[in-house]
């Protein structure tokens, strides 16, 4: 179709004289510049034939289907982002490679799946009525717990960076998941409002299309922590520190205030604690990206 359309378009093109600099393109009764319309068509044909690509479609689609706990995820997609907060100093700027992230943090249905299959111990709080629900986020498990976890399941716990980019939902120099409106209970589950986890999916996605990146628990990364890393953590891909008895945690939780809801906003905890409330988790999965043409 789209080569009919071309084939039609340059059957009724006549180059028309504008000047010693300056030409005009005659399609039909109308005239464009020429300066204007070659690139214009050089854009539709890469576009009509596919050579521009869609690195969405060249992710390989069984990569989001290969995963064990069968969570859908998101592909975010490679590039540079504004990692930190401009107004505490710590705003930088940060390249990754394309990842795929769970849509929603690991429920405790996902979890006990994860048990039942690899007899792993049941975390903290199991039996606890206000946050055990099968569609409620696991907590009560230390980061070990959760790398096991991610390792069963055929993927793996996002980086600091990977979660903050995933956060902002493609927006820019915003604080929260959804901008900058200050949280409210139609936004997010924190400070309290309600007295324990509530179902994942509950309040409204970012601009991923991603469930929970601000409130309801604290999500574990994969980094150590370091108060003052971004003073040298490399450019692109950054992991975290080399060593360190802490980890990460992001988002904020049903228990914190509405500071930790910023998607700048770091948190610590000891990699071995699992007696945290209010601290969960999710998955992230490096992409296998196919060279074949899009079609």
């Amino acid at each position: 179709m789209a080569l009919l359309l071309l084939r039609h378009l340059m059957a009724n093109i006549t180059i028309l004289g504008g000047g010693p600099n300056r030409s005009t393109t005659q399609i039909g009764k109308h005239s464009i510049s020429l300066e204007w319309f070659l690139p214009a068509l050089c854009c539709f044909f890469s576009l009509s034939t596919g050579c521009i690509s869609d690195e969405s479609s060249q992710v390989d689609q069984k990569t989001k289907l290969a995963s064990k706990d069968n969570v859908k995820m998101v592909l975010i997609p490679s590039g540079e982002f504004l990692m930190g907060d401009a107004d505490e100093g710590t705003r930088h700027p940060v390249y990754l490679a394309p990842y795929l992230i769970d849509t929603y943090p690991v429920t405790n249905a996902r979890y006990r799946q994860f048990m039942q299959a690899t007899g792993h111990h049941s975390p903290l709080y199991w039996n606890n009525p206000q946050l055990n629900q099968p569609n409620h986020p696991v907590v009560g498990i230390s980061w070990n717990d959760a790398n096991s976890y991610a390792k069963w399941a055929g993927k793996r716990l996002p980086t600091e960076a990977e979660w903050e980019k995933a956060a902002r939902g493609s927006l820019v120099g915003k604080k929260y998941p959804w901008g900058d409106e200050i949280p409210d209970r139609s936004r997010a589950n924190f400070g309290g409002l309600e007295e324990g986890t509530t179902t994942v999916g509950k309040y409204p996605p970012n601009g991923f299309n991603l469930y929970d990146m601000g409130g309801n628990i604290f999500e574990l990364c994969s980094d150590k922590y370091e108060w003052d890393y971004y003073k040298k953590s490399p450019r692109e891909n950054p992991s975290g520190p080399e060593t360190g008895d802490r980890c990460v945690a992001r988002g904020g939780s049903y228990r914190s205030s509405e500071y930790y809801l910023r998607c700048s906003s770091r948190y610590d905890i000891f990699k071995i604690v699992p007696s945290f409330i209010d601290v969960g988790f999710r998955c992230a999965k490096t992409p296998i990206v196919s060279n074949a043409p899009s079609k």
